[in-house]
C-alpha cells in the first residue's frame, strides 16, 4: 500500500482526496470523512558524557508536514472506506557527526536527508461497530504499540480488528509483517525484539479493556512475536473520588514473557510489573509508582529498524529510560501542574524523578541464541525530566502546542555501556493540526 516517496507526493494526494470525497458525497462516503494537516516542528539535542572515542552530542532540527485523510464509509449492511496519509520531513539543521536523533535519515557517508517522504493507506470495512483495517496502521495498545516520539509516527502493515459492540466492551485484534521507522521510507521494514535486536516474520494479538464501572476498568492482551515470544499483559486502573476536587488513582500493570518457537532471542522468562498511585487535588496531582522487572533478561518489547514502539505499558517508562533492565526495581516521584486553575488554560508543567537499582543479569543464561547479557550486576542509574506545555485554546491557531522537554540521565559505568549513555538532552515540539474539512 505504500506509495514512491518524492516530496510533491503530499500536495498531490491531497488534491486527489479532495476530488475524491466530494465524487462520493451521493453514497455516504463524505459525512465521516476529514483531512487534517499538521505540521510539527522538532529541535533535539544530547549532550552524551561518559562516551569516550564515540559521538559526544547529537544536534538535530527538522520539519515535518503531515497530510491526513480519513474517509466515511458507503452505506448499506457492510461499509466500506479508505484512509491514506502522506508526509515530507525536511532537515533544517544537522550535520555529520551530529546525527542519531532519529529525526533525520542517514545516507551510507553518515551524513543527514535533506528531505524525505512517504505516502501510505489503508482500506477499510465495518459491520456494525466492528471495523475491520488492512494496510499502513498505526496501532496502539500494550502488546503492539506503534511509536510517535520523533517527527513522524512509525507504521506497520497487516490487519487489524476493533469492536465496540457493547459500550463498555472494546476489542482489539491485530496480524502484522512488516514496519517502518519514522525516519525511514523503507515499505518493508522488519519488525523486531527492540533490545535483542533479532527479527520477526510476523506478529499476532488479541485483547480488550472492559468498564466494568466508571471507575474501574480492566484490560487483557496476548501476543506472539513469531519465534522469539509470547507475552500477556493485564491491567486495572480504579479512581476512588475522595472529595470534590480530589481523587486518587491507582494503575497496576503486569508483564509475562516466555520465549517462542525457535527462539531467536534465546530463553526468556520474564514477569514485570508496576503499580503506580496519583494522588489529585485541584489543580495538582502528586504521583509514586514502583517498578519491578523479575528475570535475568531485560523486558523486551517492539522494535522497528531503528526506533522502539510505545508498546510498552509501565509506569516508569518514561522520556529516556524505561527502567526494564534485568532484576531492575526502580520508584518514581512525580509532579503536575496545571494552570488552567491560575487564570491560564492550556499551560501544564511536570517533573519527575525516577530511580533503578539491583541491575543484575551476571545469571543470564540465553542458550545457543542467547541475546541479551551485558549489564552486569550491582547497576543503578536515575533519569529526571521537566517538561512545560502550552496549547492556545481559541482563535487562528486554536490547537497550536508548544513542548518543551529537558531530561538528565546517569548510571553505573557497566549499565550505560549496554543501555543508555549519561546524557543530559533537551527536546523542543511545536506542533500545528488544521483541519481542512
Amino acid at each position: 500500500m505504500r506509495l514512491s516517496p518524492w516530496p510533491a507526493l503530499s500536495l498531490a494526494i491531497g488534491s486527489c482526496l479532495g476530488q475524491m470525497a466530494y465524487a462520493a458525497a451521493d453514497n455516504g462516503f463524505v459525512e465521516g470523512s476529514s483531512l487534517t494537516l499538521t505540521n510539527r516542528n522538532f529541535f533535539f539535542y544530547r549532550n552524551n558524557l561518559n562516551n569516550p572515542g564515540g559521538q559526544n552530542y547529537r544536534d538535530e532540527w527538522a520539519h515535518g508536514i503531515m497530510l491526513d485523510y480519513r474517509s466515511g464509509y458507503t452505506q448499506g449492511t457492510v461499509g466500506f472506506g479508505v484512509d491514506a496519509y502522506a508526509q515530507l520531513g525536511l532537515k533544517l539543521d544537522s550535520g555529520k557527526g551530529r546525527t542519531g536523533t532519529g529525526l533525520l535519515p542517514v545516507d551510507s557517508d553518515g551524513r543527514p536527508e535533506d528531505e524525505y517522504s512517504e505516502a501510505g493507506g489503508a482500506v477499510k470495512a465495518r459491520v456494525s461497530q466492528t471495523e475491520l483495517k488492512y494496510g499502513n496502521l498505526t496501532p496502539l495498545n500494550p502488546v503492539f504499540g506503534t511509536g510517535n516520539a520523533r517527527l513522524f509516527t512509525s507504521v506497520a502493515t497487516g490487519f487489524q480488528l476493533t469492536s465496540h459492540e457493547l459500550k463498555a466492551l472494546q476489542l482489539d485484534i491485530g496480524h502484522f509483517t512488516a514496519g517502518n521507522d519514522s525516519n525511514s521510507t523503507n515499505a518493508d521494514g522488519a519488525l523486531k525484539a527492540l533490545y535483542a535486536g533479532v527479527e520477526t516474520r510476523s506478529v499476532d494479538y488479541l485483547g480488550g479493556s472492559y468498564a466494568l464501572s466508571d471507575q474501574l476498568s480492566i484490560s487483557l492482551y496476548g501476543s506472539q512475536f513469531t519465534d522469539i515470544w509470547r507475552q500477556y499483559y493485564a491491567n486495572g486502573n480504579y479512581t476512588f473520588a475522595l472529595s470534590e476536587g480530589q481523587s486518587l488513582n491507582l494503575d497496576f500493570n503486569i508483564y509475562r514473557t516466555n520465549d517462542d518457537g525457535q527462539s531467536l532471542a534465546g530463553k526468556i522468562d520474564n514477569t514485570t510489573w508496576s503499580l503506580a498511585a496519583g494522588y489529585k487535588s485541584g489543580a495538582h496531582r502528586l504521583t509514586l509508582a514502583y517498578q519491578q522487572v523479575d528475570g535475568n533478561e531485560p523486558f523486551d518489547y517492539l522494535g522497528f529498524d531503528q526506533q522502539p514502539g510505545t508498546s510498552i505499558f509501565l509506569a516508569n517508562s518514561i522520556q529516556v529510560l524505561d527502567f526494564n533492565a534485568p532484576n531492575e526495581r526502580s520508584w518514581q516521584l512525580r509532579y503536575d501542574l496545571d494552570m488552567a486553575a491560575f487564570g491560564v488554560p492550556g499551560l501544564s508543567f511536570m517533573s519527575r524523578y525516577v530511580s533503578g537499582d539491583h541491575i543484575d543479569d551476571s545469571h543470564y543464561d540465553g542458550g545457543p541464541n542467547g541475546a541479551y547479557g551485558r549489564y552486569g550486576d550491582d547497576g543503578k542509574r536515575w533519569e529526571r525530566d521537566i517538561e512545560a506545555r502550552y496549547v492556545v485554546q481559541s482563535g487562528k491557531a486554536r490547537d497550536l502546542s508548544v513542548r518543551v522537554r529537558q531530561a538528565s540521565v546517569r548510571s553505573t559505568a557497566q549499565v550505560a555501556r549496554a543501555d543508555t549513555t549519561d546524557n543530559n538532552e533537551v527536546r523542543v515540539i511545536i506542533e500545528y493540526p488544521l483541519s481542512i474539512f
